[in-house]
């Protein structure tokens, strides 16, 4: 006999650290969108409290539905989504050449923000009720199947950094699952292999991204000018920093798209090397409570769920910090619970929840 002890699962830790990380992450947004609310008339800091008031909301709900009935419908997310990327491609609102956003009114919907948790709540759902055929060629190619559909969606808009999140999420959740390492290894060799023929479906400025990343200075003022800003932000800051709001980079505007995929780049100007290495612990100690989680769970779908959302956030915050600092190419992904947007913050919150579900509906003997 078992049963739920809810007040015993949970962990608060997992609700706190996000929050520490979203009102952190106010005050980096307030200072990097000082300047843009004279110009532009928007307080994007009010507008996040907003969200991540939103947020707090929708994890409330979704804790106190069991994880298993939400994983039920799974397949039901996946057409949505998978319909709403392709409607996105015919009426999305172009921003900067590309076309990522759903706008109704005041709002803009992000979808492909949304794509990498229902491909999680879809793999979990699959591998998990096909656990005992894991090691078989269909269930291998069924899941790629399922991936490949929504990462050739994501690349067509086009959204590089979301796509590539796509392709880390199936890789680990597929190794979480006991997949055959010969499956993952000869798929990716033909995924390096057809690298060349995926060169000529990009757009030209990511082209460029891509060129500037192995040298900055070959376009110093087209692509390579945010890198190369972002650098000299993260350089000056130092062991302390300059102090909030007095970063020169950032109100001084050198700095493009400092509020969204380059806030860390604040936070390094701002709060130095010591600034940063705290937002990085406290994403550190998010990941870690997140693995436990799957760790002490006993339900195979659970594990799967919970280890595919570590996969994410591990994945989006790696890659926005290595590319605010030019160790990686910019693919335009946002930092988790920090940068501004209402699609990215909703969606981690929904993931945190999620986590949180399956720690509270184990089984305890």
């Amino acid at each position: 006999m078992y049963k739920i002890n809810y007040r015993r699962n949970f962990d608060p830790l997992l609700i706190i650290l996000p929050l520490v990380i979203c009102i952190i992450g106010l005050f980096f947004l307030h200072s990097a969108s000082c300047g843009m609310r004279q110009i532009k008339g928007i307080d994007f800091t009010v507008r996040q409290m907003i969200w991540i008031l939103i947020g707090l909301l929708v994890f409330v709900s979704i804790i106190n539905i069991d994880f298993r009935r939400i994983l039920d419908w799974a397949y039901f997310y996946y057409a949505a989504i998978a319909l709403t990327l392709i409607a996105l491609l015919f009426v999305g609102g172009a921003r900067m050449g590309a076309k990522r956003w759903l706008s109704f009114g005041l709002l803009a919907f992000q979808p492909s923000e949304f794509a990498k948790l229902v491909l999680i709540l879809t793999l979990a759902f699959y591998l998990g009720n096909n656990r005992y055929l894991i090691k078989s060629g269909k269930t291998f190619f069924v899941s790629l199947l399922m991936a490949g559909v929504l990462f050739i969606l994501v690349v067509k808009e086009p959204d590089l950094g979301s796509a590539v999140a796509l392709a880390a999420i199936l890789f680990v959740m597929l190794i979480a699952s006991d997949t055959p390492l010969k499956f993952i290894f000869v798929s990716l060799l033909l995924g390096m292999a057809a690298s060349p023929l995926f060169w000529n479906f990009l757009k030209d400025y990511q082209k460029r991204r891509l060129l500037v990343f192995l040298n900055p200075n070959m376009d110093p003022l087209g692509a390579g000018y945010t890198i190369i800003q972002s650098k000299i932000a993260i350089g000056s800051g130092g062991l302390l920093g300059k102090g909030w709001m007095s970063g020169t980079q950032n109100q001084l505007n050198f700095l493009p798209e400092r509020h969204t995929d380059f806030i860390f780049s604040v936070v390094g100007e701002e709060w130095g090397f010591a600034g940063s290495l705290l937002v990085i612990l406290l994403f550190c100690l998010l990941i870690i409570r997140i693995l436990s989680v799957a760790g002490r769970t006993n339900d195979f779908h659970g594990r799967l769920l919970v280890i595919g959302i570590a996969a994410m956030i591990f994945f989006q915050v790696t890659v926005n910090i290595a590319m605010t600092a030019g160790f990686m190419p910019v693919v335009g992904l946002p930092l988790p619970l920090i940068s501004y947007g209402g699609s990215s913050l909703i969606t981690m919150w929904i993931a945190i929840a999620l986590v949180v579900n399956v720690d509270m509906h184990r089984t305890v003997f």
